[in-house]
């Protein structure tokens, strides 16, 4: 009894099974990456090429955070520091002449840095903290209008490796734009990670947001540009 099936039938099986498998290897692959800390962010904190401690510089030291992150004040990006930012500790040179005040010079931890300062090739670090392509984020306008780095990066100034603490969801940012007092805090101190508000924070809040004329801002063209 002959077959009920053409004969390209039997060709094509072979193929629809490679079809199952890298479908389902890429549905799972998706899966995957969508449930890890780099996509749900909170967690994330991937290895830096150079182990920096922001517990050290930003939390024992008192290094302010404007120190490295130089833009954040004025301009939409927190800017990474350059090698030259970390050579005026570390390098153990000042244009050129050997100095006796610098910091580890010789720490093999400290090779990318000295590797860096030679070649003018800059540091690739991993960035912690990525809103996608399509939401617009101005540091500068927060910064500059009393929300402290606390809000949302945490206390980093206690992290030996910097993690994502907050979701930087839309919801959590329309949560903050809805009702902003919870955050602010005076200009002078955003970076002053360790501040307490010596007043309860909602009467302080509300004062601020007079002074500082915030009003609040949810409409979509204000991060979907």
């Amino acid at each position: 009894m002959g077959s009920r099936f053409p004969g390209w039938i039997d060709r094509l099986i072979p193929l629809i099974a490679v079809g199952l498998l890298v479908g389902g290897g890429y549905v799972g692959g998706a899966v995957y990456f969508g449930a890890s800390p780099y996509a749900l962010d909170v967690g994330y904190k991937p290895e830096q090429p150079i182990p920096f401690s922001h517990a050290l510089h930003a939390g024992k030291l008192k290094m302010d955070c404007r120190f490295c992150h130089n833009t954040v004040e004025k301009a939409a990006m927190a800017a990474v520091p350059a090698t030259a930012t970390c050579g005026k500790c570390h390098a153990g040179l000042d244009n050129g002449i050997a100095v006796t005040t610098t910091v580890h010079a010789n720490s093999p931890k400290l090779q990318l840095v000295r590797e860096s300062l030679v070649t003018n090739k800059a540091i690739r670090w991993e960035k912690v903290h990525d809103l996608p392509d399509y939401a617009y984020f101005n540091h500068s306008a927060h910064v500059r209008r009393g929300v402290s780095c606390v809000s949302c990066h945490g206390r980093i100034d206690k992290m030996e490796v910097v993690e994502q603490v907050a979701p930087l969801s839309m919801a959590w940012c329309l949560e903050c734009h809805r009702n902003p007092e919870p955050n602010l805090r005076p200009k002078e101190l955003v970076t002053k990670l360790d501040w307490v508000s010596p007043t309860p924070q909602a009467e302080l809040g509300k004062q601020l947001r007079d002074e500082y004329h915030i009003t609040s801002k949810t409409n979509c063209s204000t991060c979907h540009r």
